[in-house]
This record gives structure tokens, sequence and C-alpha cells, in this order.
């Protein structure tokens, strides 16, 4: 499991020719909430963004992203459902549950990094409250609803 802060800016190799492709920038989120790529940026001085299927990713290392070719990688046709903090981001979207109940806004989510499947969502009320309170995780093992105004997730009580 790993969230999407701990991946942002790790670099991406080609693991047949050793070297490097680009880096992680962003996460691509279906509206089921599943991760299903990795926008990857690639280039020196112009930097493009390419998507990476999750399913193609060879490793996930703590220093980097393994694939096994850099052909791997597709040219961006279309924009991305949802990301986490570019276009169509769900960073600091409003988070309820089903029941309607404020949790708070979304900073980040936790996923297994072999299916993409989206198991916890780190949540904030704001600067202070994190400094008083801590980060705050909700855990769902169920899908979400990603609306125009908020995130419904299903949260067990326990």
């Amino acid at each position: 499991m790993r969230t999407f802060s701990l991946l942002k800016g790790q670099p991406v190799f080609d693991t047949k020719k050793g070297t490097k492709i680009g880096e992680i920038h962003d996460l691509c989120i279906s509206s089921n909430g599943k991760v299903n790529g990795l926008l990857v940026k690639k280039g020196v001085f112009f930097k493009q963004s390419y998507f990476l299927d999750i399913q193609k990713v060879a490793s996930f290392g703590w220093d980097g992203v393994m694939i096994e070719d850099a052909d791997e990688l597709e040219k961006l046709k279309e924009s991305p459902e949802y990301t986490l903090t570019h276009q169509h981001s769900l960073d600091g979207m409003m988070m309820l549950t089903k029941s309607g109940e404020s949790l708070g806004m979304l900073k980040d989510v936790y996923f297994q990094e072999e299916v993409g499947t989206i198991v916890g969502y780190e949540i904030t009320d704001g600067f202070f409250s994190e400094i008083t309170e801590g980060k705050q995780v909700v855990q769902s093992g169920k899908p979400l609803a990603i609306g125009k105004d908020a995130i419904i997730v299903d949260v067990d009580h326990t």
C-alpha cells in the first residue's frame, strides 16, 4: 500500500535499458474511485504528460517505479476522468459519508499499487487542525462516488 505523496516525483526507469524515462506527476483515477494509471512527465525543456497503465508497472520501489519498456508509456490524448492534483483535481474536494456526515477535504489517497484499489483517504479540516489533531485517515473498501461538488464514501463505523 502506498500514498500518492510518497510516489509523486519518483523517477520511472526502463528495466531493459536502465534509463530514466520521466517522473511520476499525478494519478489517473476513474469515476468509481480506482487508480487506473499514472501520469508521467517526460522531457528536458518541454515536458509532456504520458499515461502509464498501472497494470504495466513491473514494480513500485522506494526509489523508483520500474517498467519493462519505455514504449509502455502512451502519449496523453485526452484528459483523465480525474486526477489527484491537476486537471479534474480531487485534491481539496469535500468528502461525505453516505449518511451525510462531513469528513473533511481530501488531501491524499492510499492505494494498492498492484491493482490500483484505493483503500483509504487522507483528509484534512485545514492547516491548524492538522497541527492539533494530526493526519486523519478514513478507510473504505467500498467504491466511492465522485460528483461535481463532493466525494461520497461508504465508511464502516466500528
